[in-house]
């Protein structure tokens, strides 16, 4: 603890905030964020250096940073660039800052000590199947509708410790996807020493999002007869939900979530967090920079990363306050059912993603016919200024992510285009 206090220089308590000095030359001073009225969609869409000739759907995949992110990002690095050493000794302090930040964001009553700052969600699913403890006999479940980088940390699990991981299917077809069904299916494929069930709040194959509170219960009842170190834990890849919809982690009732900040949030590229409240089940990895101690922050990967960006979570997060989640969950409800309804009533247009706002957030995959998802994402893009993407699965569908960052009109706009594409 002694040489990780050292390592970062936590020695002088210079503010988390301040700026330093010598930074008086006009191409170092920090960029100061615009201001904004955060109840004026208008004025937070402001906040962006997207292209405004674009309408911007495929901006989930790695997010452009709000003014108040980019502000705080070069305030750092010109700090750092400035008197490296120096600013330095605030690294614990703005670590910290930031940890602060993201227990807010997770909702009420979560310790900013639970929290492990990682660099995306594919890192803390990596650390916590990595580290997770098992003993002879116990197995993960997972199901068939996850990402590939859970598939390829689930291996590695199975290499390490030979506990064999078993995939179910939740549904057959995602437009029909029922919430009830769902549990009874992930519940018949759990078994007596199932240790770890790992999830995917909202599936970016898809669009389905999981009833992860009604499986969280569900687990509960099965671990009831179940001595502590038998419990079934339940882990969730959260990172198309979080920033999507208005549920903090205990809300969802799981054990553990990865996630990155630098999608919905529109967070720092290159950050992201694992929380869990069962850190006894978890042996850290990586050698921990963070003080003062909590298994959150042991379970930190130490070492010197893209400090300005890591720091700079703080401001994603009060962005995201300022406008508040709930207000951010509604905005993008609204679209996510406008578009739906309007790709539904085109007749070439097969909806892939439930219509139920309950089963879905605010990823829309939808497939046009004999034309390829690649080919239609380059002519909306070349013929009708829209940006969409393509999901990156055996079987690619049409992807659309409204946002905080798009409107209704311009969710016309892609209706209009779809439909023109046919």
């Amino acid at each position: 603890m002694v040489g990780r206090r050292a390592v970062l220089g936590a020695g002088l308590a210079l503010g988390a905030g301040a700026v330093l000095a010598g930074c008086t030359d006009d191409d170092q001073k920090p960029a100061q964020p615009e201001p904004f009225d955060p109840q004026d969609w208008h004025s937070v869409r402001g906040q962006f250096a997207l292209d405004p000739g674009l309408a911007h759907f495929g901006a989930f995949m790695l997010a452009a940073h709000p003014a108040p992110v980019r502000a705080a990002i070069d305030r750092h690095r010109a700090s750092l660039d400035a008197d490296t050493a120096a600013y330095l000794d605030q690294a614990t302090e703005l670590e910290e800052k930031a940890r602060t930040a993201a227990a807010g964001g997770l909702g009420p009553g979560v310790d900013p000590s639970q929290i492990a700052l990682t660099d995306s969600t594919t890192m803390g699913m990596g650390l916590l199947c990595a580290g997770i403890r098992l003993t002879p006999g116990q197995d993960v479940l997972t199901t068939e509708h996850d990402f590939f980088g859970t598939y390829d940390a689930l291996r590695k699990l199975t290499a390490r410790t030979g506990a064999p991981v078993r995939r179910a299917r939740l549904y057959d077809d995602p437009a029909t996807a029922d919430a009830a069904d769902i549990v009874t299916r992930l519940k018949a494929a759990i078994r007596p020493r199932t240790r770890l069930v790992v999830i995917t709040w909202v599936h970016s194959s898809t669009g389905v999002r999981l009833p992860v509170k009604a499986i969280a219960d569900m687990l509960a009842t099965v671990n009831a007869s179940r001595a502590a170190n038998d419990r079934a834990l339940l882990f969730v890849d959260g990172v198309h939900g979080f920033g999507a919809v208005d549920a903090g982690v205990n809300d969802l009732g799981c054990d553990f979530l990865t996630t990155g900040t630098h999608k919905w949030l529109f967070g720092p590229r290159g950050t992201g967090l694992l929380w869990g409240k069962a850190w006894d089940a978890v042996a850290p990895l990586i050698p921990s920079f963070s003080v003062p101690d909590g298994p959150g922050r042991l379970a930190t990967p130490g070492g010197y990363h893209s400090f300005e960006h890591r720091w700079a979570v703080t401001e994603a997060f009060e962005f995201q306050k300022a406008i508040g989640r709930d207000r951010i969950a509604a905005r993008i409800t609204e679209q996510a059912i406008r578009l739906k309804d309007g790709l539904a009533g085109i007749g070439t247009v097969t909806l892939v993603t439930p219509m139920d706002p309950e089963l879905s957030a605010g990823l829309v995959m939808c497939s046009l016919g004999s034309l390829s998802p690649h080919e239609a994402v380059q002519r909306l893009r070349d013929e009708h200024k829209v940006v969409a993407s393509v999901t990156p699965y055996d079987n690619p569908y049409l992807r659309f992510g409204p946002s905080i960052v798009t409107t209704p009109e311009q969710v016309d706009q892609v209706v209009k285009a779809v439909a023109a594409l046919a």
